[in-house]
């Protein structure tokens, strides 16, 4: 072994040979995704072309049900949580977009990537527009919802990854919808490739192990070279080892989010972060256990009935533009799709509008007006953030197995739970952040006590869901 590799092993003990064998193991790592890419087409496929269940059917017997828990019952909450324990090595090992979107790049055009497409606002845009879509087309409850709001985006994933690129993974790096969300929870993972600034200037002159470099394809298209985090980096392995430079290691939760955030943070990262993951998300678990859209829906119907105005309440729409399946009384009307999308738009503007105006104040007391400030202070609410998207998704598991009458009694105290260590990750977050920003105790009070009022607006909104409604 090498002086060099055996010092870098040294420095990264476990991890680091666990990246080196990751790296080794690419086949078998590709076999994997190509395995669950199989799972994956399975679910999504073969229950929207079946009958839908009937009120006999059980997780345990039915396939459909089964993929309605595998995909929102555990599939996506989990898929979450792993961004956060273990960074994205969800999206570099295990998805299956991502390994077809690879895939078809190998034989595809290799056309150049066009400027439109790197555009940094698509992860806001994408995310909204997929989580409105799928409220209007029920994607929780229907297999043939799940088949076009899933299925089309690897479809999409597919096209763009056969006509751009070589080799690459252009789809996840700009356009999949849930790319954004991904990036901001996985600057909270303790484990990133490290890479040695110094090594990797030093094998320029003697290369690597001893020997000459050895290119490698870094299908996300990260710069490797000055990769300082996780928000990019899909985990996958390929690069554990370049240059002796790069290596599998721990670190604080807080590293990437503290002493990183500033510089890298960006206007569309807040907006994701407030109106999307803690605005329009919000709205798409709210609106069905909403006692106010009722209200609403119940007087605009009145309205419109006693005006003559019927068309809004017909229900003739097909089911991918708003949710239609007679046979099991779930139709709805023009009404009910432009108020889905109006309380979602609705909801996700109060509460992103809340959390800018108070991390605003808090920015302006820690000095003169910096919008790097105030995207940087934004960041400390990603635990928050992520905690409400996999509460809300949990709601769906729990709805699954309440019909199979397990005892949930004590899902209420484990949500608690769940919304105070996220709370008092966030505020840790916001008092690392604020350090940076002030040395003064009084502006640095005021300005965590704006973002306890951050904390208490997001968490009204999960009180109203779990407890009040």
């Amino acid at each position: 072994m090498s002086t060099l590799t055996g010092s870098r092993l040294a420095r990264g003990g476990r991890l680091a040979r666990f990246g080196d064998w990751m790296q080794r193991n690419a086949k078998l790592i590709r076999a994997i995704q190509w395995v669950v890419v199989l799972v994956y087409g399975i679910l999504i496929i073969v229950p929207a072309v079946t009958p839908l269940p009937d009120d006999t059917a059980h997780i345990w017997n039915n396939l459909t049900i089964f993929a309605q828990f595998v995909f929102w019952g555990i599939w996506w909450p989990f898929v979450l949580l792993s961004m956060v324990l273990l960074g994205r090595i969800w999206c570099g090992v295990l998805c299956p977009e991502g390994t077809l979107s690879e895939f078809a790049s190998k034989f595809g055009r290799g056309w150049a990537i066009p400027r439109w497409m790197r555009w940094g606002g698509w992860p806001f845009v994408a995310f909204a527009l997929t989580t409105v879509y799928g409220q209007m087309v029920s994607v929780y409850q229907y297999p043939k919802a799940v088949l076009l709001v899933l299925g089309g985006s690897t479809a999409a994933a597919i096209v763009v990854g056969y006509l751009y690129g070589r080799e690459k993974r252009v789809w996840c790096k700009y356009l999949c919808p849930v790319n954004g969300v991904f990036s901001l929870l996985a600057r909270l993972a303790p484990f990133h490739y490290k890479v040695d600034e110094a090594a990797w200037k030093r094998s320029y002159k003697e290369g690597e192990h001893g020997h000459r470099v050895i290119p490698i394809n870094c299908a996300p298209l990260v710069p490797l070279r000055n990769m300082k985090g996780n928000a990019d980096c899909h985990m996958c392995a390929r690069c554990s080892g370049h240059r002796d430079a790069i290596t599998l290691s721990l670190r604080s939760p807080a590293t990437e989010v503290v002493r990183h955030g500033e510089k890298e943070a960006n206007p569309w990262d807040t907006a994701l972060i407030l109106y999307g993951l803690l605005g329009i998300a919000i709205g798409a678990f709210h609106w069905t256990a909403s006692p106010w859209f009722v209200e609403a829906k119940q007087f605009l119907a009145g309205w419109l009935i006693d005006r003559n105005i019927m068309w809004p309440l017909d229900t003739s729409a097909p089911w991918y533009l708003l949710t239609h399946y007679p046979d099991h009384n779930d139709v709805f009307s023009w009404l009910d799709g432009g108020l889905v999308v109006g309380y979602i738009l609705a909801t996700g503007a109060v509460y992103g509008t809340a959390l800018l105006a108070v991390l605003s104040i808090g920015n302006r007391i820690l000095g003169p007006w910096r919008f790097t400030r105030l995207h940087h202070f934004a960041q400390a609410l990603i635990p928050l953030a992520g905690t409400g998207v996999f509460l809300g998704l949990s709601a769906t598991t729990l709805t699954i197995l309440r019909a199979e009458h397990l005892d949930l009694s004590w899902a209420t105290d484990v949500r608690l739970v769940i919304l105070a260590i996220a709370n008092l990750w966030s505020a840790w977050l916001a008092v690392r952040v604020i350090g940076r920003h002030a040395t003064a105790w009084i502006p640095r009070l005021a300005a965590f006590g704006c973002f306890v009022a951050a904390l208490a607006v997001v968490d009204s909104a999960w009180w109203l869901m779990f407890w009040h409604w």
